[in-house]
């Protein structure tokens, strides 16, 4: 295996040579074609190829996911969704920068801003005031179409839940280091949790999540605020990096699991 690669390409790589299937590795182990006999897959980024296109689209959209949960009861994160202004005002309108203040004024512990897409963390801000919000949507439209702003509330526990259909395969809490975000990337740590009443509340909120947008195969992050959990956001691509580093065997049993799926295996 190659110095650096991911755990999400060498688990893969286990799999098929396990299971007697042909494997391609591209763009530095971004696609993965994968073939036995008359059957050919993808893997792309950390997406193993369960999810329909438009469950995959629903949770890489922090809006349209947070929208899609409300249509459901699911409780969950408010994320309200800012388009970049480069996109023209037919588009974007003009109104953009006084419904961001509105937004900052009617939470004065402040606010969140960051992209609507997925970044593992990066580019996300804590907003107080006017100049940090405009700094804040300054750098998350330099480099994104969107952004989505929402209200900052002081998280008491954050919980990844991996599901397979309605099967909880992993299920850890984010402890938190020095950084105010449970972000793995940041320095959290992955914690595993053990049966009990929060693990249970956990993954029935994580379950109702994924039937909401009907997706497969998800990481699913739950958050307990004023003693009450709530989702923050639906991963379609199921990222185990930091997790594999404690726990590679059920890192790996979790990827197996979902090559079954792929591969119709029992």
């Amino acid at each position: 295996m190659a110095d650096g690669e991911r755990i999400f390409v060498q688990a893969i790589r286990r799999y098929c040579a396990a299971h007697d299937i042909a494997i391609d590795i591209r763009s530095g182990g971004w696609l993965i074609a994968m073939r036995r006999g008359g059957q050919r897959h993808f893997a792309f980024g950390y997406d193993i190829g369960l999810n329909s296109a438009i469950a995959h689209r629903l949770a890489n959209d922090k809006s349209a996911t947070a929208e899609a949960l409300t249509l459901e009861g699911v409780p969950s994160i408010p994320h309200h969704l800012f388009l970049n202004p480069k996109l023209g005002k037919n588009i974007v309108g003009l109104a953009w920068r006084e419904a961001m203040l509105e937004l900052l004024a009617d939470h004065p512990q402040g606010v969140v801003v960051k992209p609507n897409e997925g970044t593992s963390g990066r580019s996300v801000f804590k907003v107080t005031t006017e100049a940090e919000l405009d700094h804040a949507a300054g750098e998350v439209f330099s480099m994104s179409a969107g952004l989505v702003i929402s209200p900052y509330v002081a998280i008491e526990d954050e919980v990844r839940v991996v599901l397979l259909d309605d099967v909880p395969l992993v299920v850890y809490s984010k402890q938190r280091g020095a950084d105010w975000r449970h972000n793995l990337d940041a320095g959290a740590k992955p914690v595993l949790m053990e049966d009990g009443e929060a693990r249970t509340a956990c993954v029935k909120l994580a379950a109702d999540a994924a039937s909401a947008i009907g997706i497969t195969f998800a990481s699913i992050d739950v958050v307990r605020v004023d003693d009450e959990w709530r989702v923050l956001e639906i991963n379609s691509g199921v990222m185990m990096e930091a997790l594999a580093k404690l726990y590679p065997e059920l890192a790996q049993a979790t990827y197996d699991a979902a090559l079954d799926r792929v591969f119709g295996e029992n």
